[in-house]
């Protein structure tokens, strides 16, 4: 399946992955990448993207890499994101109100060693 995102889905991954720690605190992209997500939980990040993406193609444009990493620091609360000032107005604030509304999402490894959405 990864052969098949486009570059804003495979930003966004990148971003949770850098962004999201284990049990030890260490970031889950030190040990994991795009590979080691759960089938499920790869397609559910897919179809949030294609959701977020089809909504706000008008505003995103052609920064597609930019956009997939803020929606998932944005949704995440995370300290920079489409309101830091990277994003013109309105645009920033429409896609931060937007990308709020899809909520938080966590990322862990469960037993299996495989990361999933929690």
């Amino acid at each position: 399946m990864t052969e098949q995102l486009d570059l804003f889905t495979c930003s966004y991954i990148e971003a949770a992955l850098w962004s999201s720690t284990d049990n030890e605190e260490e970031p889950l992209a030190a040990n994991y990448d795009i590979n080691d997500i759960e089938p499920a939980t790869l397609a559910e990040m897919a179809k949030d993207c294609r959701q977020f993406q089809a909504k706000h193609a008008d505003l995103i444009g052609d920064e597609l890499e930019q956009a997939g990493h803020d929606f998932w620091l944005t949704r995440n609360r995370h300290g920079a994101g489409f309101w830091d000032g990277d994003w013109p107005e309105p645009a920033a604030t429409i896609l931060t109100e937007s990308a709020n509304a899809w909520g938080e999402v966590d990322l862990y490894v469960p037993d299996t060693g495989k990361v999933a959405i929690e």
